[in-house]
Parts: structure tokens; C-alpha cells; sequence
């Protein structure tokens, strides 16, 4: 009979893809690496550093303004990446890609754009109680200018949103729902199906913050029928500085600009001036051409591995991860949603998380500590934060023994007799 191990073994060939990150092989304070801060920022693969450094050995020009042939040759490795992405997602037209800086920079767009064009006073957005500030912030701005309100989904003590709560929220009013696929501190992967399903019903569009989602969970935009997506690349084994907000073309092309400038325009003078097409009407100005061109090759790498041998891979982390954590007395789980993805949150009786993060960081494990940018959530549950051990596919059970050894010790060092 296989045991979990050979199934796993089947699946991912863990020690080829180490291989693969340069990092994994750090030693810190005396130590190997063990890094399981995945959520905050991915480590990246040899070929996406690898095309960074073709980028400005072998392309650097600027994009879409040039005739000469580097400028060519950028744009079309620039466009490129473009359509990998909306292929990634299966957007039903490349222009529906937006370049961005980020989740944060997408979500912002929307709140602007959108929120300009279609929320006047008294209108109502719906986030939920266990979104980042990226997700929180951005609307109470609009609301504040717009004089419309912003109304929170409940979740229960799992982490789980209360759905009922939800749907007596919906009427005519709610101009337009944003929540997070995954939670980046519960790991809840939250039923995204539904919430659009009933938001439809009623002609709401919907945002969904997929920073913690498109990197362990194939996503079909199509088929979810969602209204606008934004993700990060440097969650996604690409670079920093880059990311995409998806948006349906109907959606798009009503909204006004985010910013003016060069790239975003057909024509102008000083009496008026006339927007660009999709999707250069949201891109403006000189863009992160080396970051774009190398979130394709992470794209490329993850197509290579397989989504969904990663997300079966990293499914077994979890569980393995939560069954040995859960031997350590005083431990209590933040997040126990029956639908996960690979990230635990933690604290330990009488223990501060910042100091449990210190003592695994001299142990050369790298985990995350503090609200992680949620802090209406840590209210929520009367914590001041967490630990956060979050896992990518090039992490293994041997450096959750490592974890699991880790804690233990700072039990013992900290923990209240």
C-alpha cells in the first residue's frame, strides 16, 4: 500500500523543484532555511530570475512607443506575458488584463474608477469582516467622498462567513461586493461561487481579492463569472512591484481612467483629451516592463508544475502541518474553517507572537507574526496577532518537524508555569 509520502512524490518532485529556488539553499544564524512565509511574499525560480536578466541584457527599451527594434522586441515580449496571464485565468479577451503594481494598487483602481462612476450617496459596498486593509481602506475612502456606507459580512469563531447574514444585505442599494477568495490570516478559502451567484441576482458586481488564492487554486473567471479580480505577482513566484486586476470588458470600458498621462491616450490638447482602448486606458505612463515580462515566466513555471498538482501537494502540508502542531500543549488554531488552503495561524497560551517569531528566526525558520494587516479580524477575536506559518509546494514535512520542533522549544522558554 503507498503511503502519503510516495503519493506526495508522485505528485511533486520535491527535490528537483528545490532545486529550482537559489534561496532555499540560505543558512540563517547557523541554520538551513526553513521558509514558511509564503503569504507575505513567495521565493522565485531560477527562470524568473533568470529572465530578469535577459530583460536588461537583452531587451531593455521602453514599450509601445518605439519603432526601433528593441522597443519591438519589448513590447512583444511585454504583450506576451499579457496574454499568459489571461490564458492563467482564461479571461475571455487579453485586454481585460490590467498591469498593476499590486492587489492593493487593483483594488484601489476599482474603489476610484468604479466607485466614480457608479456609487453616489446613500449606495451601500459590501466587504467581509476577515479582509486585509488593502481591502478595508480603499472603500471606507469612497464612502467617506461618496457619503455611502460600508457594510461588513459577519464570520463565526472558524473563520467561516455567515452567508445568511450576507444575503439580507444584498438590495438595491449595494453598489458592489469585495471579498477575499483566501484569507491571508485564516487560510479560509471562502465560497466565492455562491457570493457571486447571489449578488448576480440582484445586478451586483463583484471583486474578488485574490492575492492569497491565484497561487494554489486554479481560477476560471469565466466560469466563476466574477466582475473584477486582482492579484499580486510576488505572491505568485514572480516578481515584486507587479500584479493584474482582471475586469470584464463591460465594466472597463465605462469606467473613467485611475490616472492621466502618457500610454492612457489617443489624442490631446489643451482643450480636451481622448482616452485609449483597453487595456491602455488603466495603464499609464512608463509600466513595470521587466516585472510584466517576468510574471509570465512564473506563470510559465507554475503551468509547467501543474496548479493542481500544487494545490494537492500543498494540501497535504496542511493537514500534515495541523496534526503536528496540534500535539503542543497550550497551542489554539486562528482559523479552523473546514475549507483551507496551506497556511496555519496560531497562538500560544500566555505567549506573545512576536516573541515566538524571534525565537524561531534564531532556529532559521521564517514564519510571519502580528495581525498581518487585518486588524479588525484580531479585534474580532480579542488577539493582538498570530503566527503564521504559511507553505508553498517547494516546502516539505521535514521542515514542518523543524516547525513543529521550534515551537516546542519557545514553549518552553516562554510559556507561563
Amino acid at each position: 500500500m503507498k503511503t502519503n509520502t510516495d503519493i506526495l512524490k508522485e505528485i511533486i518532485d520535491i527535490q528537483k523543484i528545490r532545486k529550482d529556488f537559489p534561496i532555499l539553499d540560505s543558512i540563517i544564524n547557523g541554520r538551513p532555511l526553513v521558509y514558511f512565509d509564503n503569504a507575505a511574499t513567495s521565493q522565485k525560480p531560477w527562470s524568473v530570475i533568470k529572465a530578469i536578466e535577459h530583460y536588461y541584457t537583452d531587451l531593455n527599451s521602453n514599450v509601445h512607443r518605439g519603432v526601433h527594434h528593441l522597443s519591438q522586441q519589448a513590447t512583444n515580449a511585454f504583450e506576451a506575458s499579457r496574454k499568459k496571464i489571461a490564458d492563467f485565468i482564461n479571461a475571455a479577451y487579453d485586454h481585460e488584463v490590467i498591469f498593476t503594481k499590486g492587489t492593493t494598487e487593483g483594488i484601489n483602481l476599482v474603489a476610484h474608477s468604479y466607485g466614480k462612476k457608479f456609487v453616489q450617496q446613500g449606495d451601500t459596498i459590501i466587504i467581509s469582516a476577515m479582509e486585509h486593509h488593502s481591502n478595508i481602506v480603499p472603500w471606507q475612502l469612497l464612502c467617506e467622498d461618496r457619503k455611502a456606507t460600508l457594510k461588513i459580512i459577519p464570520i463565526n469563531e472558524k473563520g467561516e462567513l455567515l452567508l445568511d447574514a450576507f444575503k439580507a444585505m444584498l438590495d438595491e442599494k449595494v453598489k458592489l461586493v469585495s471579498v477575499t477568495y483566501v484569507s491571508n490570516s485564516l487560510g479560509s478559502i471562502n465560497p466565492v461561487r455562491e457570493i457571486i451567484e447571489l449578488a448576480h441576482r440582484k445586478n451586483i458586481p463583484v471583486l474578488l481579492d485574490a492575492a492569497q488564492a491565484v497561487q494554489h487554486i486554479p481560477i476560471d473567471v469565466q466560469e466563476l463569472d466574477v466582475d473584477f479580480l486582482a492579484f499580486s505577482g510576488h505572491k505568485m513566484y514572480g516578481p515584486t512591484g507587479i500584479g493584474v486586476l482582471y475586469g470584464k470588458q463591460k465594466w472597463l470600458n465605462q469606467m473613467p481612467p485611475y490616472q492621466g498621462g502618457g500610454e492612457m491616450i489617443k489624442s490631446v490638447s489643451f482643450e480636451a483629451t481622448t482616452y485609449n482602448e483597453l487595456p491602455f486606458k488603466f495603464e499609464a505612463g512608463t509600466p513595470n516592463i521587466e516585472a510584466a515580462i517576468c510574471l509570465g515566466a512564473a506563470v510559465d513555471y507554475i503551468n509547467e508544475t501543474g496548479l493542481e498538482n500544487i494545490q494537492h501537494y500543498e494540501q497535504e502540508l496542511l493537514e500534515y502541518a495541523t496534526g503536528k502542531l496540534s500535539e503542543i500543549d497550550g497551542i489554539k488554531f486562528i482559523g479552523t474553517s473546514d475549507n483551507k488552503a496551506s497556511l496555519v495561524s496560531f497562538i500560544i497560551e500566555n505567549v506573545h507572537p512576536y516573541d515566538v517569531g524571534v525565537i524561531l528566526d534564531q532556529l532559521g525558520i521564517a514564519v510571519r507574526t502580528g495581525h498581518h494587516c487585518t486588524q479588525p479580524l484580531m479585534d474580532f477575536y480579542g488577539i493582538p496577532g498570530t503566527v503564521r506559518a504559511s507553505f508553498a509546494f517547494y516546502n516539505t514535512r521535514a521542515e514542518i518537524d523543524t516547525l513543529v520542533e521550534g515551537v516546542r522549544k519557545a514553549v518552553s522558554m516562554l510559556a507561563v508555569k
